[in-house]
């Protein structure tokens, strides 16, 4: 069994982990994951429980499974279903909404149910070992949350980081001496049973994860506020890290351990790290709601484009996420692929899959 840490691409990474770690030796893993997707995915802030979804099936007294005909309930949106559509995996939903204990009541179900030989706890990127005062420190809660739910299990639970500093928040190097040596370093081969997946999914730490593997190097922006994250031969590297250091280290997850409510965990995370990052997505979502849809018009796409591209040679950029050229066009979740659709059938050789790369020269369009 495989924790995806904080759901999203967690889960696309724990299917990666499970073909490295486990891959030709029995059945394929049982992911555990939140259906939390970005704003482009799911325009509701905040995670998704059971009652936003249609045509889950019941795992037990507290778990449900995502199979591929499960449907969230509009406005929701899920990548889970799409997955379970396109991956031999069982996907079981971690619910949030009754807090640590709630989860920490799904996983021991679980355990019980199942009686797995192995469960990890994956986290892409490494903020799950944050202290929680870091100021690029963005998205704690979901991460605290799984933490304070593995360690009060009675299993034994390995805490794995995939990809340390790939999701732009805690550096490598902070990291370094947070976690343990590398364990494995993936390879094309690991990244080949989901490579469908990246072809759609949006999550960018992930991409990268995979990109790495595949050999790619450079700078890459992200997210809507362009951080710059470097893509290092520490890219395709999963660290095993102490899960007890780890809670020790992390006052949230410290603080939140008996929570019951999913409210009471993100009081907690405004007192401690001064945030909710789902209060950041409700004014996102606000401030989106807001604003007219832009036309997907091809010529001025481009355009806009090169632009984009221009200013990001400029910082030393060599690669982006469709996620970011997306949401830096003004475009909207639902113009996102017909975005690389279009980007794909004008601008292919820049396609380094799973990323966009950045060209060296001014194009045509330019």
């Amino acid at each position: 069994m495989i924790v995806a840490a904080g759901g999203g691409g967690d889960a696309v990474a724990a299917a990666m982990l499970d073909a490295a770690f486990y891959g030709g030796g029995g059945s394929p893993a049982v992911i555990l994951t939140y259906a939390w997707d970005r704003l482009l995915i799911d325009p509701v802030p905040g995670p998704r429980g059971p009652a936003n979804f249609t045509g889950l099936r019941s795992l037990t007294r507290s778990v449900w499974t995502v199979p591929a005909d499960a449907k969230p309930i509009a406005p929701a949106g899920s990548t889970l279903p799409r997955l379970a559509a396109e991956l031999p995996h069982s996907f079981a939903l971690i619910d949030p909404m009754h807090g640590a204990e709630g989860i920490t009541r799904q996983l021991e179900e679980l355990i019980e149910h199942l009686a797995p030989e192995t469960i990890d706890l994956l986290d892409v990127g490494g903020d799950i070992l944050a202290k929680g005062d870091e100021p690029t420190l963005r998205s704690p809660l979901g991460d605290a949350l799984t933490l304070a739910a593995c360690c009060q299990v009675n299993a034994p639970v390995r805490l794995l980081v995939a990809g340390p500093g790939l999701d732009g928040e805690l550096s490598a190097e902070l990291l370094a001496d947070r976690m343990g040596p590398a364990t494995l370093t993936l390879t094309a081969e690991h990244v080949e049973p989901i490579s469908s997946v990246l072809e759609w999914h949006p999550s960018e730490a992930t991409a990268m994860l995979a990109a790495t593997a595949l050999g790619v190097r450079g700078l890459c922006e992200v997210r809507d506020v362009g951080l710059p994250v470097p893509l290092t031969d520490e890219g395709p590297s999963v660290h095993e890290a102490d899960l007890d250091d780890a809670l020790n280290r992390n006052e949230l997850a410290r603080a939140i351990l008996a929570t019951e409510t999913l409210a009471e965990a993100e009081q907690y995370s405004r007192e401690i790290c001064g945030y909710s990052e789902i209060d950041y997505e409700r004014n996102k979502a606000s401030w989106l709601g807001s604003q007219p849809e832009q036309k997907l018009d091809p010529e001025a796409t481009l355009r806009q484009l090169d632009q984009l591209e221009a200013k990001a040679r400029d910082r030393g950029i060599t690669h982006t996420t469709f996620r970011r050229i997306t949401e830096a066009l003004g475009l909207n979740g639902k113009q996102r692929q017909d975005l690389k659709a279009l980007l794909l059938s004008s601008r292919r050789e820049q396609y380094e899959t799973p990323l966009w790369r950045i060209p060296a020269e001014v194009s045509r369009f330019s």
